[in-house]
């Protein structure tokens, strides 16, 4: 891993072996960059505070090994990726304005890949997950990690089955709650269908109607100007002397006739004559036929006005015009069944809530017959390691409780409360030595305590569901004497199986490492490319002996030291 212009660090790469290596320095020195590297490569978040003061972006580069077969591979090339001889190469940059860019195999990808990918690669733990292991739910969640298929199928079921009963309950609610005011619209709804209906309007009869008023309310004055028009073009019987347009234009037409074949000119005007004494009869005929049909009768113009007075009470209450009053009508037909239909819908609900509360008590009963024989086992197995950790009378044991709630789901005879994950309050118990009462872990177990089950817990995955490398930030916090030796011996044993990287401040933790990196800085403050050695030989020596007793060159603390290195190498 090659690490630039992060924290401390300029400038500088860090060779991880096989096996199990130790990162060690003075405090401040940077060991804790390397975790907050390697967090970064795994897509952990960007802090633009981590690049160094007078750089313009933070980079980390790595080259991971792949396990032969591992789905992370195919995922990676999935998203574009190219493996460099079963390696696969990651970098990740941060700007100091704070962008952050990833990249997977020569590939631009988003950052929430990597920590996709980084669940099957490492497993990461600090002072943080120290402190996450107190709280009960990530207790929950790292046994039914441990239980796998026996918890995860039923709480898969279960999960389902919650999320559906949620929803049916939010429609129930919903439903119930505002039946007044359903009532209320379908009664609004039912007045003015049955309004609209008893006037039975018909599309576009406001605007027929209100031609024929019109047509009515001027009846007189039209049938007088039909008569003029009509006497002016076919003359009037009452007074055979008047002179009409058809007669004169008659005549016209006679004296082109006579003389149209002297020329075409006049011939062609005579035709057009012709068409205008046929069009002015047409015209004649209709004028008489409008006033013989027009109908001045005053009680069909009151019927009219009463018509458009009922049309207009519709109109202003559902809609501009006819047309929008029977649009409304027929949408608040459909509202109006839904409506009517919600007392159906509430009965179908409240059957499929029933049946979906006995299915979680169900699945529910079975998650917590999962979980308590699975904890059974998963403490069993940690009381075990803890044993081999200089705590041999500790124990350790889990709570699993459900709390009363008449509103919850039957589970072991009682009703109790639940949520997504089932119905189960799981706490993490220590007793630290015989006679002592199970306490959760938040309140019963010391610093070093608390690091050492912790160390337990992982152990105890690496076994049922392990990953190819494990890193821990100062795990042994708040350890010393024996019980840091036997922290070491047991992370030996861990990494027969796995790639182990520790940061540690412990001499003795330090001395079963298979590997040891030395993080120094320059007397400029930063940590260059020579300031992370290996360590071999006198140098390791040297460094324990300064780990132990402050002083490089104290005869006693390299004796000391070296006797470390010879019990380490004989456990191994």
């Amino acid at each position: 891993m090659r690490i630039r212009s992060l924290g401390v660090i300029d400038d500088a790469v860090v060779e991880l072996s096989p096996g199990f290596t130790a990162v060690t320095g003075e405090t401040g020195a940077g060991k804790t960059m390397v975790v907050t590297s390697l967090g970064l490569l795994l897509g952990g978040r960007a802090d633009p505070a981590l690049v160094r003061i007078g750089a313009g972006a933070a980079v980390v580069e790595g080259r991971i090994s792949l396990p032969e077969g591992a789905s992370v591979a195919a995922r990676a090339e999935e998203a574009g990726a190219e493996l460099d001889e079963g390696a696969l190469l990651v970098s990740r940059t941060i700007s100091a304005e704070g962008r952050s860019r990833a990249h997977l195999g020569g590939r631009a990808v988003p950052v929430g890949l990597l920590a996709e990918l980084a669940d099957e690669l490492v497993a990461v733990h600090g002072q943080t997950d120290q402190q996450g292991l107190l709280k009960p739910a990530r207790q929950r969640g790292a046994l039914d990690r441990y239980a796998g298929d026996a918890v995860a199928r039923p709480l898969a079921a279960y999960g389902e089955a919650y999320r559906r009963l949620r929803a049916v309950t939010a429609e129930l609610d919903e439903l119930t709650t505002r039946a007044r005011e359903r009532a209320q619209e379908a009664d609004l709804l039912r007045f003015g269908l049955a309004e609209i209906e008893a006037v039975e309007p018909l599309p576009g009869e406001d605007v027929e109607l209100a031609a024929e008023a019109e047509r009515l309310g001027h009846a007189e004055a039209l049938a007088s100007a039909a008569a003029l028009a009509h006497g002016a073009l076919a003359g009037n019987p009452e007074d055979p002397e008047a002179v009409d347009a058809t007669t004169l234009v008659g005549g016209a037409g006679r004296a082109l006739e006579a003389v149209r074949a002297h020329d075409p000119a006049l011939a062609a005007l005579a035709d057009r004559m012709g068409e205008i004494a046929i069009l002015l009869a047409d015209v004649a005929g209709e004028l008489a036929g409008y006033a013989d049909n027009l109908d001045a009768d005053p009680r069909r113009l009151a019927a009219v006005e009463e018509r458009r007075a009922a049309l207009t009470a519709l109109t202003r209450k559902y809609g501009e015009n006819i047309g929008a009053v029977l649009a409304w009508a027929e949408e608040s037909a459909t509202r109006l069944t839904e409506l009517d239909g919600d007392d159906d819908r509430i009965g179908e609900l409240t059957a499929e809530r029933d049946t979906l509360r006995t299915e979680l008590s169900g699945l529910a009963q079975a998650l917590t017959d999962a979980r308590t024989e699975a904890a059974a086992r998963f403490a069993d197995a940690v009381t075990a390691e803890l044993a081999s950790l200089a705590m041999p009378h500790a124990r350790v044991s889990f709570d699993i409780r459900q709390l009363e709630d008449p509103e919850g789901v039957e589970v072991g005879g009682r009703t109790v409360a639940y949520g997504p994950t089932g119905a189960d309050e799981v706490e993490l118990l220590l007793a630290p030595h015989p006679g002592a009462p199970p306490r959760p872990i938040a309140k019963g177990a010391s610093g070093g305590e608390l690091s050492r089950v912790m160390l337990a817990v992982e152990v105890v995955f690496a076994g049922t569901d392990p990953v190819p490398t494990y890193l821990f930030d100062e795990v042994d916090a708040g350890v010393g004497g024996k019980a840091a030796v036997e922290i070491g011996r047991r992370l030996a044993k861990l990494a027969k199986s796995a790639q182990v990287v520790v940061v540690t401040h412990l001499p003795q933790v330090a001395a079963f490492a298979d590997r040891q990196l030395l993080v120094e800085k320059t007397n400029d403050g930063s940590v260059t490319r020579s300031g992370v050695t290996v360590l071999e030989g006198e140098d390791r020596v040297r460094e324990l002996s300064r780990m132990l007793a402050g002083q490089e060159d104290s005869e006693t603390a390299r004796a000391h030291a070296e006797e470390l290195l010879a019990t380490a190498r004989a456990d191994a």
